[in-house]
């Protein structure tokens, strides 16, 4: 099932790399150079551009999910999903994007609901009427990582925005996601708080998904900001960084579920994508969640946090 997940999503994610280059053959000026996509067997861990178009996606009764690379990273998606196509019998389409271009996708009606974790964008999406629902799911944190030598001698600091004053004061590389996801969101606000405009040859702005960003982090000895729940499922694999920087309050790292407003597009499935948020935030499979990378790794890589799943524990 977890392969059926991963080649489905593949196709699709085939489909808008190639729908993008038809636009850009029929718009751009001769000579005009094209982006070259990630080999195949890594779409779904890209922020590759996702093309934007008012026509809607087909569904082919099928749910259409647009994520984070994280969930997709991390291994949670392939975790999680066969239980809801055993529950009730729908597919689902998973196209793992930035957190910006899942909710552009959500603006256009080219997807049926966002698992997604940029509170600000999200707010001001649900503000614009583009969501009719949206609900709290889980969360993680955010770590700095880096290279053993750690140049920038930022190992055990408490303070994000301290660490990352000592990387730019160092002039030590630094490679960011720049891609308009909750990640690059998040630290764009740490260089903010640190009062640090990130420039110069040391600040590399890569435009790839989380997986791939920690690869090239690796191959730079450079430092990055990621999800912990994608380093360690990396770390397993044979990624060599260290975890330098955790635990700052300002690293947390909420995900929430978000239905879309059916009158973005008549493609829109409103009902099935209310479903799938009743079954994501029901306690049963909130506790799915919280098992997800204990025996692997020793620890939950995220923790459920739906209002029932709160409610369920208030009185422990």
């Amino acid at each position: 099932m977890t392969e059926n997940y991963k080649l489905v999503s593949r196709r699709l994610c085939l489909g808008l790399v190639f729908l993008l280059a038809l636009v850009a053959n029929s718009c751009a000026a001769p000579g005009t150079a094209a982006v070259t996509p990630a080999p195949a067997a890594e779409l779904l861990q890209t922020t590759a551009p996702v093309a934007r178009d008012a026509r809607p996606i087909s569904r082919d009764g099928k749910l259409l999910l647009a994520t984070t690379t994280s969930t997709q990273d991390s291994g949670l998606l392939d975790y999680l999903l066969p239980d809801f196509v055993r529950q009730t019998g729908v597919e689902v389409d998973v196209v793992a994007v930035g957190t910006g271009q899942a909710l552009a996708l959500g603006r256009d009606g080219n997807a049926d609901l966002l698992l997604v974790h940029d509170p600000d964008q999200e707010r001001e999406f649900m503000a614009a009427g583009y969501g009719i629902r949206r609900e709290d799911v889980m969360y993680n944190d955010f770590v700095l990582v880096g290279s053993e030598a750690d140049p920038a001698g930022v190992r055990g600091m408490s303070s994000a925005a301290d660490a990352f004053r000592q990387i730019a004061e160092a002039r030590a590389t630094f490679v960011s996601r720049g891609d308009a996801s909750g990640t690059h969101a998040k630290e764009l606000s740490i260089w903010k708080a640190a009062g640090i405009e990130p420039t110069g040859d040391w600040y590399i702005s890569a435009g790839q998904g989380m997986g791939e960003l920690l690869t090239m982090a690796a191959e730079l000895q450079a430092y990055t900001l990621s999800d912990r729940a994608t380093y360690l499922a990396r770390q397993k694999q044979g990624l060599n960084l260290a975890l330098l920087v955790e635990g700052d309050p300002v690293l947390l790292n909420p995900y929430r579920v978000i239905a879309i407003n059916p009158k973005n597009s008549p493609a829109v499935q409103a009902e099935l994508a209310n479903q799938f948020i009743d079954w994501i935030i029901s306690v049963p499979v909130q506790e799915e969640i919280a098992q997800f990378g204990r025996q692997e790794y020793g620890q939950s890589l995220f923790m459920p946090d739906s209002a029932l799943w709160r409610a369920s524990k208030a009185g422990d």
